[in-house]
């Protein structure tokens, strides 16, 4: 067995459409760490979803709901640490306002 830690999202914005941010290929992945953080200036609405593969983004797999993000305030997305992607899973994003809030996510990958 073969743990590589990674910086499984690098920084970016995230999208105003449900987008696929990372996928476990060939291996488990556990989320070690997961932030959003708004530059916008109005409050911003952010929901995450950790997805089987071969399934679709929906109400029955987001652990994050519509989690208000005040402008200038990073999110530490407690309800994410921990959490693993089996091989072919994927963590999808949408936020309210496309650009306004950026991405990033660290975790290990088990081969």
């Amino acid at each position: 067995m073969t743990v590589t830690v990674k910086n499984i999202i690098p920084r970016k914005e995230a999208e105003g459409a449900q987008t696929a941010q990372y996928t476990a290929v060939g291996c488990k992945t556990i989320i070690d760490k997961f932030t959003a953080t708004n530059h916008a200036a109005v409050d911003v609405e952010f929901s995450v979803n950790l997805v089987a593969a071969s399934a679709f983004a929906g109400v029955n797999n987001q652990v994050l709901r519509q989690r208000t993000i005040a402008p200038g305030e990073c999110y530490l997305c407690p309800e994410l640490v921990g959490q693993t992607l089996e091989d072919g899973g994927y963590i999808s994003t949408l936020a309210s306002s496309a650009g306004a809030i950026t991405i990033s996510a660290s975790g290990r990958e088990i081969t």
